[in-house]
């Protein structure tokens, strides 16, 4: 006869894991914010722009972000200001090779 599976131990383990889960990626989150050098920005100002990039729907920036960022997952940092998106007029004109934070698990 079969083992009756114990779905209360299951549950639980699943709980811990996830509970790792979001703790790896607060602190993931918090050691790129550290790395960019955006802990110079006071919260408020630091929440505004990130509130303003979550509601950003024009997809050339968008896509200039995700260029900027792939290069400094890479380990070469961009220069200031040469981020399409910063600059009124300027457009993002993409191949799509960059790799996304998500695509390279070992960046963080």
């Amino acid at each position: 006869m079969r083992k009756p599976r114990d779905y209360d131990a299951e549950m639980k383990a699943l709980a811990d894991k996830a509970r790792h889960l979001k703790s790896r990626k607060q602190s993931q989150l918090g050691e790129l914010v550290i790395a960019t050098g955006a802990d110079a920005l006071s919260m408020e100002e630091l929440a505004g722009a990130l509130l303003s990039a979550a509601a950003m729907t024009d997809a050339a920036t968008k896509e200039a972000w995700r260029k900027s960022g792939g290069t400094f997952f890479r380990g070469t940092r961009p220069q200031p200001g040469s981020i399409a998106g910063n600059k009124p007029g300027s457009a993002a004109t993409g191949d799509g090779g960059a790799q996304s934070a998500a695509a390279n698990p070992g960046a963080a």
